[in-house]
């Protein structure tokens, strides 16, 4: 029989023991301020490989490269002066960018492709690991590919099992979301090919230009991920609203959860009828939303519903995160 993962406080002791399977081929599951990810040598072809097989994740699918200080930049990918404005500005933080790659990267990191995605955590356990493991880190969620993100230890270890090992404990990720992921190949033409708590508006005020939103390619390896049509998803059937009402909920079927951006009007939280009625943050506060929603799918999607009805957010920034993770795990 298999052994549960076990799972490690973030003392010096415990990061030098992790380091060291790291630097030994390991991998170890790490806590973000996005998502918890799962980590290998980058360099390591070996080690990228195990990565892949522990999260049945097509090989056509990039993974991000992660470093500790903009000084490593140079020894993964080839920065230009647009890129360089853009990691000042958010790095250490939840900004990812896509660059010419050096052959440090291994194809397989890559899809092959001469591109590689690079960010900097500001995680302080996660970016102290990156330094005593002295190489760069590849670090997809730690999860079944395809399922809801992880944000705590427990869900890596209920996620992945004894498919991983070693899960380094962070405490619940800050954000919730995975990272903004920007294309800086050409400084001329920057894409956004993830929104995420880094906004379009954000980007386009350092860069001083506009960000053009490239929507998923269904063919061909892909320059990041978070790219296929359906991602992010629960094993329930997820059905998006652009809006929901407690009386919609109250006309729905007994199995179905019905999830809210905020509380809805209208609860009364003494009708058993309205005991399937969820929401996300109490008052509608869009990161507060975005750092449960991945929490929240989880929770519904073990609680023996049916479907999972979800209100679409509105509104710029966050919002545009929140729309493209709901758009993905509602995909059919």
């Amino acid at each position: 029989m298999a052994k549960p993962p076990r799972i490690y406080r973030g003392t010096p002791r415990n990061l030098a023991l992790l380091a060291r399977r790291l630097k030994a081929g390991g991998l170890v599951a790490v806590p973000t301020e996005t998502v918890y990810g799962l980590a290998g040598d980058a360099t390591s072809i070996a080690a990228c490989q195990r990565i892949f097989a522990a999260k049945g994740r097509p090989s056509d699918d990039p993974l991000i490269v992660h470093i500790a200080s903009l000084a490593d930049l140079a020894r993964v990918a080839v920065p230009n002066e647009a890129a360089l404005r853009l990691a000042r500005a958010f790095w250490p933080g939840p900004l990812t960018i896509v660059l010419p790659k050096t052959s440090a990267v291994p194809d397989l990191v890559t899809a092959g492709l001469p591109s590689v995605a690079v960010r900097m955590p500001s995680h302080p356990l996660f970016r102290r690991l990156i330094r005593l493991a002295g190489v760069p880190l590849a670090a997809p969620s730690a999860n079944p590919f395809g399922y809801v993100s992880p944000t705590t230890a427990a869900h890596v270890r209920r996620s992945l099992g004894s498919r991983v090992g070693h899960i380094l404990d962070g405490g619940p990720s800050r954000i919730g979301l995975e990272s903004t992921i920007v294309d800086l190949r050409d400084p001329a033409r920057a894409a956004l090919l993830r929104p995420g708590a880094v906004t379009r508006f954000e980007i386009e005020r350092v860069l001083g230009l506009p960000v053009a939103r490239r929507r998923t390619s269904r063919a061909g390896a892909r320059l990041a991920p978070g790219q296929m049509a359906r991602h992010y998803s629960p094993r329930t059937p997820v059905v998006l609203h652009e809006r929901l009402t407690a009386a919609m909920a109250a006309r729905g079927g007994p199995r179905d959860a019905w999830l809210f951006i905020s509380k809805p009007r209208g609860h009364r939280p003494r009708d058993p009828s309205q005991e399937r009625l969820f929401w996300l943050d109490a008052q509608g506060n869009l990161r507060r939303a975005a750092r449960r929603l991945f929490s929240v799918l989880r929770e519904l999607d073990e609680g023996g519903f049916r479907k999972i009805h979800v209100e679409r957010p509105r509104g710029p920034g966050i919002a545009e995160a929140l729309g493209d993770r709901l758009d993905r795990a509602a995909s059919r």
